[in-house]
């Protein structure tokens, strides 16, 4: 009797253990993938105190990978992203080329349900662009209190890492320093006639410096030193600076800061001004909305944003983390707007057309 008592009861235990773990599983399976994913991005819209800790966990659970698109120099990745791989344990998987190519693959693989891609590093413009196909997902980085102004579009969907300064490299040998150009004004005197180079793509670093003369004299500007100095027009801003370098180009107008810092450094004669207001164009980063992997992607803008921003700065980058020191912060500059680069593109574009690459010479 005593015996049969005892297998009921091991019978019941073993029903209720059973009937237990089926309840469990069926609330895990309950919870995914939905209610898992809206957990997540509840997290990632938050800046909690706690929110790296949480982001990190979540993202080691994802699979330990993020998948990048971006337009960050293929040398300066390895700089960049060795740092986030190594304290959190995730491998960035970056696919590298040029903005707008990296941001035509996104929305194109976006409009086929291929969602393949977390997160988004590349220019303002391209960034902009991605907004308005609504495929950006807005999240809450505790680190953009620390940014600088011009980091933040108005509906914060992605938010500036770095900015590209556009600088003036010259030949160290063309030019003694009393002989360069304090203003754009200087730029029409005749000792500058036949030696100005001007990266054949940079139609807002043109459209920026007309307004910051006022449209109607900016415009007149450039008409005048087209037409009276001349401007060479060249094919890539690598390439330009290594022509200035090379003495081709005695003075470029539109490269970025670190470039002629990278020649000077190997012993090249060249080096840069700024003639001021300075044009700058941000680079930044954004998750995607339909991320595969969005707690690893939230974590890797978090970190770009902050502890990113020591890497990016060693690399000559201007970081946008007011915590982080460069000599470049002083000048007196203007951020591209890039709603009035998408929006006014066809105009400005037809007057760079007449004015710069009609006006220019081989």
């Amino acid at each position: 009797m005593k015996q049969r008592l005892l297998r009921a009861l091991y019978k019941t235990l073993l029903s209720v253990c059973f009937l237990t773990l089926g309840a469990t599983y069926l609330r895990a399976q309950s919870a995914s993938p939905a209610m898992l994913s809206a957990a997540t991005w509840e997290i990632i819209k938050t800046p909690s105190a706690d929110r790296s800790q949480k982001l990190s966990s979540l993202a080691k659970a994802e699979g330990g990978t993020v998948s990048l698109y971006t337009s960050i120099a293929e040398k300066d990745l390895k700089v960049i992203f060795d740092p986030f791989e190594k304290k959190y344990g995730i491998k960035v998987l970056a696919w590298r080329a040029s903005g707008d190519s990296v941001m035509t693959r996104t929305i194109t693989e976006a409009r086929a349900k291929r969602y393949n891609v977390d997160a988004f590093h590349a220019g303002a413009v391209e960034l902009e662009a991605l907004s308005r196909e609504h495929l950006i997902q807005r999240v809450a980085s505790p680190h953009f209190v620390d940014l600088m102004e011009g980091s933040l579009p108005p509906h914060k969907e992605w938010a500036a890492t770095l900015f590209s300064l556009w600088v003036q490299a010259y030949n160290t040998q063309a030019f003694k320093e009393s002989e360069l150009p304090k203003s754009y004004a200087d730029l029409l005197d005749p000792r500058f006639k036949g030696k100005l180079g001007y990266e054949v793509e940079n139609v807002d670093w043109f459209v920026t410096v007309i307004k910051s003369m006022g449209e109607a004299k900016g415009i007149q500007f450039f008409r005048d030193l087209s037409k009276t100095n001349g401007i060479s027009v060249r094919k890539g801003h690598t390439n330009l600076t290594s022509m200035v370098a090379s003495g081709e180009v005695p003075m470029a107008l539109t490269v970025y800061n670190y470039m002629p810092e990278a020649f000077k450094k190997k012993g090249a004669p060249i080096d840069y001004v700024v003639i001021q207001p300075a044009v700058a164009r941000a680079n930044g980063v954004a998750v995607l909305k339909n991320a595969p992997h969005p707690a690893s992607a939230a974590l890797l803008m978090d970190y770009l944003l902050s502890e990113g921003q020591i890497a990016s700065s060693s690399l000559d980058y201007f970081p946008s983390n007011l915590k982080v020191s460069t000599p470049l912060r002083h000048f007196k500059m203007m951020v591209v707007d890039p709603a009035e680069s998408l929006d006014q593109r066809d105009r400005w574009k037809k007057l760079y057309e007449e004015i710069i690459l009609k006006g220019s010479r081989p």
